[in-house]
């Protein structure tokens, strides 16, 4: 048809899978396995419903958003606050990246990235991975349009010294260079502090992981107050109101447990730890992980068998069929008693 010559066509980005029945052992998204602060379940008791007829605050005028900033040791006006992190990164994509020369991300990492760039058409390179699946910051040190890379990287758990992340962002002052750290929470050091020294660095974070807030869907990023300028100017010139109010009321209840939060933070690390050695044991391997996954390869069993037989018992990982990740698992770390579930399958398995 005609008008299909005007259409804007991608390769959409593919979330794991979100199985409707809910007797199953839910391990493929890297949802927390706890419930949220117990402060948020009365905030939602508490909430005033009239106000939902009105529009949202502005998220930077909010409590949430001070409440973040005294977190942070930074200013308001050092913080986007948008609806996850994936809309956060998807305005900075958007904002900072427009430039004739590629931008650059490692090749095995988050698959959005090349998403929103052929959605904003935004040229691109993939850097590879070396053999540890370690970022190589010399790869990081040609002309380029701007720089993006989580760390710990996703799907393979790996994290990049803060040295490093320093070293690739120093090369990089002449364009913007996004860090960001979803799981940085569950291990590896921010690059937070680097934001006063450098006015190229925007540091992503979400509330989805260690807040255990996924369904909320929260997000900030921090940088200095110009970057921050530029990113609300491009949002409030595609949607003025992004956050909901129970979002924002939500967020700020989860963001005042401290405790909570660190606690299981100290939980999910706990279990990952006791994972890597059963999962050891039982003929796999993985890089050392920073996150709340393991990226694991059995020594023997293909990793889509794996996949395909724990789905038949309920349980259910990620598996990717792309180049050099297509016999890996990335498993997220569940309760105590979701994983010894997982390993009682597994042994059968890979037994």
């Amino acid at each position: 048809m005609k008008w299909e010559e005007n259409v804007r066509r991608v390769t959409p980005y593919t979330p794991g899978e979100q199985p409707k029945q809910t007797n199953i052992i839910k391990l493929n998204t890297n949802e927390n396995p706890y419930p949220p602060a117990p402060g948020v379940a009365e905030a939602a008791a508490a909430m005033d419903v009239e106000k939902l007829r009105l529009y949202p605050a502005f998220p930077e005028q909010t409590a949430l958003a001070r409440l973040l900033a005294e977190r942070y040791h930074i200013g308001t006006d050092q913080l986007f606050i948008g609806v996850g992190s994936d809309d956060v990164l998807s305005m900075a994509f958007l904002t900072f990246f427009d430039s004739n020369k590629p931008i650059f991300f490692p090749d095995i990492t988050y698959s959005f990235y090349d998403v929103w760039a052929d959605v904003y058409r935004i040229p691109y390179e993939r850097k590879a991975l070396n053999e540890a699946f370690q970022i190589r910051p010399e790869d990081y040190k040609q002309p380029n349009g701007g720089v993006i890379f989580p760390n710990p990287n996703a799907p393979t758990g790996v994290r990049m010294p803060l040295e490093q992340v320093e070293e690739i962002v120093a090369a990089n002052r002449d364009v913007v260079v996004i860090v960001d750290e979803a799981y940085i929470d569950f291990g590896g050091t921010s690059a937070l502090p680097l934001i006063d020294k450098y006015d190229n660095l925007l540091v992503v974070q979400t509330f989805s992981k260690s807040r255990n807030l996924a369904g909320m869907r929260i997000g900030f990023a921090c940088g200095q107050p110009k970057l921050i300028r530029y990113l609300n100017d491009v949002k409030y010139s595609v949607n003025s109101y992004t956050m909901n109010t129970a979002a924002l009321e939500l967020g700020r209840a989860a963001v005042q447990d401290e405790a909570y939060f660190e606690a299981c933070c100290k939980k999910i690390v706990a279990t990952r730890e006791a994972a890597e050695e059963r999962l050891s044991a039982l003929g796999f391997v993985f890089p050392k992980s920073c996150t709340n996954f393991i990226f694991a390869s059995h020594k023997t069993v293909p990793a889509r068998e794996i996949f395909e037989k724990l789905k038949e018992n309920d349980i259910y990982v990620r598996w990717w069929d792309k180049e050099r990740i297509n016999n890996y698992l990335r498993i997220t770390i569940g309760t105590d008693e979701q994983m010894e579930a997982l390993y009682r399958a597994l042994d059968q398995i890979c037994g």
